[in-house]
Parts: structure tokens; sequence; C-alpha cells
């Protein structure tokens, strides 16, 4: 019998307008045609989920620059060799471009034999040679064959040619980042023209792909999960959620594996704390679950297991790697373009550590994660096999089983970092899914291509305005400050999700906006997400550093609000509760229930407050009090630089009241800033005191 307990989390409904599925004249479909109208850049970064058509899109970009931007070649790479695929010859011509992609055989090294791992391969980086020797336009290889292919013929070697970098979030700014290392020379060289591509929302998930300043050099092109999914002419809705359980997963996995989905099960690492050490065991215990083995099928070494109801079912094997022949079988069966558009091929998938990014499995209707992932990044990649459009295939889900922190360990604050993971995917997620925002001051005036409902845009009302072609939402905030600078522009524009990710993913401010119920909203809003930004971007002024903060604060913050509307967390009815089945409603409809936003408001309002209330509903009692206590027990004491920052804000405070804050005060946040004041005075005094 199982312990699990699902926890409510996020479901998008979509519109089903087909839009993302139409192509036009060229054979562009709405992303790979925003691509192609940028192709003239010289560093392009497209940033665009998972089955958009990424690979193609570059297709078409790649193609324009060899005819008709004077680049001799293309140099197409990968993270791993099965991704090559994506890339092989494509007859662009059939659908109305004027050219077709061909990458001849031996070009594509993610092909060539070989083993598919991180290590110098002598005939791969031979190869590469011999390719800029050559008067061919096209090759294919993997991150770590580019990597030693550029250290040993040098940054100069790649003149006059496209780079594209596939999956771009495996890079990043950090020193011992070799291809970011590279990337930063071959833009200082300035004689490459690079494509990066990425279907993650953020690049890196604590340190950023490139510095500002290169980052600053690349155009964007952004398609959103909104426009994507809206657009999709099957898929209805896409259900994420979170499932704790007691004792093995093996005992729990039953209340989410269901035999009638198509299902990728990613298992935990043997290192994992869920993990029971013995992978292959673990492997044919869930096959146990399912029904009676009925031995593999000799084509395509696919596991036959015969149901309860009579049915048999095929599934992949991807973790078992003991035999090198009979796992190649199965990647062969699971790759054979015949029945890439075979429903019935196969059943469920088991793997570890492969099926995340670029695995193309149309059919997927259930993603079960066990264990929770360190990286963002690598959850949204699973999110991403699940949410292709196929015929037939109305409803897709993302699940992560985790392990519930049992409240006798000693360590149960340790094992709560896993549900704090959890969370954190949760409200990235949430962003995700969401439209855009567009914030402006107040009375600021209406946005061209905007809806602001029946009654148009009023001055000196709450306007909210809607862009459903984009899936962007325009809201005025009063007392908003804007960017000044372009990058501050860009930063509120493009990347408001980035900061986002690095604020959910700040243990102190999830652990302390959670579980410490003495926490104010303000010290998270202002003061942890103002560190954030002031790290992220110090060549910002503190205007434009404030500017992206109160954007960043307040995209999180509506759409937290927005959620609490949509599951009923504000209803009449206590306890009732609801799936999140309307975000973009809810939205809406805190725009309406709101007269006149503002930041101070904005401000006010706990990032985390609906997160957990949901915890609450999910967690056993006795352990979530104990990590309350622990929680709360960590004061955190105001540093240096959080007290010079509410110093100043004490300033704005007296610039706005004509008072300084007191430390009398009824109002916890005022109390709170005459407390910074005192505290930077201390600091100073023991500075000057030496």
């Amino acid at each position: 019998m199982t312990t699990a307990k699902p926890i409510p989390a996020v479901s998008f409904q979509t519109a089903r307008t087909g839009a993302s599925a139409k192509s036009n004249s060229l054979g562009m479909r709405p992303m790979q045609e925003r691509a192609y109208n940028k192709r003239g850049e010289q560093y392009l970064l497209i940033k665009s989920p998972p089955a958009s058509g990424k690979s193609r899109a570059l297709m078409f970009v790649a193609l324009d620059k060899l005819r008709n931007q004077g680049l001799k070649q293309a140099i197409i790479v990968v993270p791993e060799k099965s991704i090559g695929g994506s890339f092989a010859d494509e007859p662009l011509g059939n659908f109305g471009f004027w050219a077709d992609w061909v990458v001849k055989p031996q070009w594509n090294l993610c092909n060539a034999p070989g083993p598919d791992e991180e290590r110098a391969d002598p005939s791969k980086i031979k190869a590469v040679g011999q390719f800029l020797e050559s008067g061919d336009e096209v090759l294919v290889c993997t991150h770590a064959t580019f990597r030693f292919a550029v250290e040993r013929l040098g940054v100069g070697a790649f003149d006059n040619r496209l780079i594209a970098v596939d999956e771009f979030h495996h890079v990043s700014a950090s020193a011992d980042n070799r291809l970011g290392s590279q990337l930063v020379d071959f833009i200082g060289r300035d004689k490459t023209h690079i494509v990066a591509m990425t279907g993650s929302y953020f690049r890196g998930d604590a340190v950023p792909v490139l510095t500002p300043e290169d980052e600053a050099k690349f155009e964007t092109v952004t398609y959103t999960y909104y426009e994507q999914l809206n657009g999709y002419e099957h898929l209805k809705s896409l259900n994420i959620g979170y499932f704790f359980y007691t004792g093995q997963y093996l005992s729990a996995i039953e209340a989410v594996l269901d035999p009638t989905k198509k299902t990728i099960v990613h298992i935990p690492s043997v290192n994992a704390r869920e993990s029971t050490k013995d992978k292959v065991k673990e492997v044919e215990e869930i096959m146990e679950y399912l029904g009676e083995w009925q031995g593999a099928d000799p084509q395509t070494g696919f596991h036959r297991v015969l149901l309860p109801d009579g049915r048999v079912i095929k599934i992949a094997d991807l973790v078992d790697d003991s035999d090198a022949a009979k796992r190649g079988k199965v990647l062969a069966a699971l790759k054979d373009p015949a029945h890439k558009n075979d429903r019935d091929h196969v059943d469920i998938i088991i793997a570890l550590g492969m099926a995340k990014e670029g695995f193309d499995w149309i059919w997927c209707e259930h993603a079960l994660t066990v264990g929770y992932r360190s990286s963002l990044t690598e959850i949204i990649q699973i999110i991403g096999r699940a949410t292709r459009d196929a015929p037939g295939k109305e409803t897709a889900s993302f699940t992560n089983l985790i392990a519930e922190p049992d409240a006798s360990e000693a360590a149960v604050v340790g094992a709560i970092n896993d549900t704090l993971k959890a969370i954190a995917a949760s409200l990235l997620m949430e962003q995700v899914l969401a439209p855009r925002f567009t914030f402006t001051p107040k009375d600021r005036g209406p946005l061209e291509d905007f809806d602001y409902g029946p009654d148009g845009y009023k001055e000196g009302e709450n306007n909210v305005g809607v862009n459903e072609g984009t899936g962007q939402l325009h809201f005025e905030i009063k007392g908003l400050v804007e960017p000044k600078s372009t990058e501050a522009q860009r930063i509120c524009q493009e990347d408001l999700n980035e900061v986002i990710t690095q604020f959910v993913q700040d243990k102190t401010s999830l652990e302390q906006g959670l579980f410490n119920e003495e926490t104010l909203p303000q010290e998270l809003t202002q003061l942890r997400m103002g560190k954030i930004v002031r790290d992220r971007y110090p060549e910002l002024t503190e205007e434009d550093q404030e500017a992206v903060r109160q954007h960043a604060i307040a995209a999180l913050n509506l759409t937290q609000k927005a959620k609490a509307i949509a599951m009923g967390a504000e209803s009449d009815t206590p306890g009732e509760e609801r799936a999140n089945t309307a975000l973009i409603d809810g939205i809406r409809q805190f725009s309406m229930d709101v007269r006149d936003l503002d930041i101070d408001l904005v401000d006010s309002i706990n990032p985390f407050a609906e997160a957990y209330s949901i915890l609450a509903k999910s967690m056993d009692e006795k352990v979530l009090k104990q990590v309350q206590s622990v929680i709360s027990a960590k004061k955190v004491k105001i540093s240096p630089e959080e007290a010079r920052d509410l110093a100043e804000r004490a300033l704005r405070f007296k610039k706005e009241r004509g008072r300084l804050p007191e430390i009398t005060s009824q109002d916890a946040w005022e109390k709170r800033m005459a407390e910074g004041v005192a505290a930077f005075a201390r600091y100073r005094a023991q500075a000057a005191n030496g």
C-alpha cells in the first residue's frame, strides 16, 4: 500500500490554435520564421521550448549564411551523439525553401562508431581538421569533439565559419567550463558567426553562460512555452505535480506509474538517497510491479511484459549498461526513423542518465522522475520530453516522486532540501508557462497590439492589456522604476526568468520564506532579491538595479497571486482544493481585484506563501512543525550589505514621509528598516575603530 500523496502544482490549458504547426511559404513555422528574420546577425541566441523546431530553424539560418553571407562552412555542435540525428538531411525544398539541408555521411561525426564519452577521440579530432580543409559545407559533432578540436587546431582555424551550439545551457562563463572559455575567445577574435540554441529558459543554474558584455553582443529570438503550447493542434493540457512517499520508492511507484500512458521513467542516480544502490534490480522490480515478464524482443531488445488485463507492453531499458551490444540494440530501435510516427513501437522507457534533452519521442505522455534533481535546467529538459504535440495525445504530465523527510531523522532539515528543490522547480515552471509580462508605470498609456477589454484603456484606472498572439500581459504599477540603460531594458524584457531562477534557488530565501512565520515579505522581495540583482548585474546603476529587482519580483508575485486565485486558495470555502487549470484567468482576475496596483503592494507579498499552503496540505504535520522550529531558530543576522540596503531604503522612506523609520513602529517593515539603520551605524563605528 502506498503512502504517496499528491501535491497539486501546475496545470496549463492550451487554446489549441494550431499556430505552432502552421508553416509559411518557405516551410517555416512561427519560431523558425522569427529566427530567420534575424539571420543577418553575427551572434544569435535562440531561446525556444523543446519541440518548437530549433534544429530546422538553424538549418534555414545556416543555409542563408553559407549561400548569401559568404561564410565558408557551418559546424553544428551537440552535447551528445544521440542528438546529432536532429541535424540529419532534410529536403527543405519540398516545403518551399530554396535549398535542401545536406550533411555528407563522413561529416556527421555523431554517427561515427565509438563510445559517446567526453574524451579526446583522435580520429574525430582529425576529421574536424580534414573538414576545415575540404570544400564541404556542414559538419555535426559533439561538444566534446569540438572542444578538443579547438584545443588542437586553435581558434583561428575556424575563421569565417558558423559555429552553432545546440543545448547552449551546457556552456557557462565559469573559468573551468572549457567550451565557455573557447566561445569567449571566438567572440574576442570576432571572425566567426555563432548561433546558440537552448530549450531552457535560463542558461546555467548558478553560473551565467556568458558575461554580460559578451551576452550583449547576441541578438535574442524568444519563443515562449505559452506561445508554443497554445499553438498546438492536439495537446490540451500540461500537468506538473509532486508526490511524497515514505519507505522505498519502488513501493510507491504504483500510485503514479500508469501503464496505459506512454511514459519515460527516470530512476535516481545510484548516489542519490532514493536509490537502492542496485539500478538493474530497480528496473526489474518496476517491470515486476507492472506484470509478468515475457522475454525480450530479439529485433529491438525491448522487454515484453504481460499486464493483468491481458495486454502486452514493450519496455525499453536504458539503465542496464553491462552489455554494450544489448544497449546499443535498444538505442538503435528507439532511434529507428521507420518507427518515428508509430505510437505502438514502445510503451515505457526506463532511463537513468539518458532520454533527457534532445530525446525525441513525440508520443510520451508522462515524464516520471524519481528523486529531486539538483539542476533546474535538467528538470525543464525532462518535462520537455512530454510536451511534444502528437495526434490523439491530449494530456501531458510530469511527476516528481520525492522521499518525505522522516521526523525521527536527525537530519530532517538536510532532507528537506529535496523538497526545496521541488518547490523551486514548481515555481519556475509556473513562471515559464505564464504569459510574458510587460510592466510600465501608472498612466503611461496603452501599448500597441494589446487588448484592454471592452471599454479600452482608461487613464487613472487599473489597466491590464492582453496580447493573445504573443502571450504577453501589460500591467501598470504605480511607483514602478523604469530601466534606463539598454542592458537593463534587455534584462527586463528577456531575462526576468533567469533572475527569478536564481532567487527561487536561494536556499536562505526559500527556507525563511516557507518556514519562518516571522520573516517579512520585504526581507525577501527587497533585500534578498536586491542582493541577487546587484551581484548578478554589478555594472548597472543603482536605479537600473532597482528597476530589474522590481520587474522580477512583480513577475513572480503576480503569477503567485494569480495561482492562489486559480486554485481557490482565497475561496470562501476553506480547504477546498481545485486543480490549477486557469493560471491565465487568475492573472486577469487578480488585476480586477486590485484596484490600485503599486510597487509597495507587490513587495509586501511573500513569493513563497502559496507554495507553503500547498506543502502544508501535503506534508506530514509533525515533520512540517519540526522543520519550522529549526528554521525559525536560524535567525538570519543583518549582514553589512543588508544593513546598507535597509539604511538606503530608510532614506527613501524619509524622503517620502518626512521622517526616518521608527524602531517602535507597529509596521513591521518600518521597524525592520529602523533596525537596519542602527545596524549600519554599528558596522560603520566598528570600521572606524579598526
